[in-house]
């Protein structure tokens, strides 16, 4: 991790410069390895003050029957839940302790997945999310989330 992402949580997230989704905001810069492997996954605060997730999906995101992978798409909604709560969550890391998934829909590579949602309510040490994945305006995927505040312990913010 770098030193100037020790003190602030995970960090302030890194704008993209080009491609599809300049000027939206990453985890997926090299921080994150997984997300990195399957992004970029991408967000951005809307002036409404709701916050919008989204990724465009190529053919690695496909199950074996053509259509987007379920695990494809609950990796996106649990970046989702980080992003929906990046508020909630300045100067601290957090975990996913609970996550739930619905399937609604079957979504298809090309066409970009969109995550909108809110936190619900926060505590000291919880944030609790809800939200949804649509693709062409139709959901794909209802989700929720529990995340937990932590401190890491200084060998792994090392």
């Amino acid at each position: 991790m770098r030193e100037e992402d020790k003190s602030e949580g995970y960090g302030a997230p890194v704008e993209l410069t080009e491609g599809p989704f300049k000027g939206w905001l990453t985890w997926g810069d090299g921080r994150d390895p997984f997300e990195t492997l399957v992004g970029p996954l991408v967000f951005r605060s809307e002036g409404d003050g709701r916050v919008r997730a989204a990724f465009l999906p190529d053919h690695k995101h496909l199950n074996g029957g053509g259509a987007l992978h379920g695990g494809s798409l609950m990796s996106f909604a649990d970046f989702a839940l980080f992003a929906l709560a990046h508020e909630a969550l300045q100067g601290t890391f957090a975990v996913t302790v609970t996550f739930n998934a619905e399937f609604v829909g079957a979504g298809a590579a090309g066409v970009i997945v969109e995550a909108e949602g809110r936190v619900l309510r926060q505590t000291k040490s919880l944030v609790f999310v809800q939200g949804v994945l649509t693709q062409g305006g139709a959901p794909i995927l209802a989700f929720s989330g529990t995340l937990k505040k932590i401190r890491l312990p200084a060998t792994v913010r090392a």
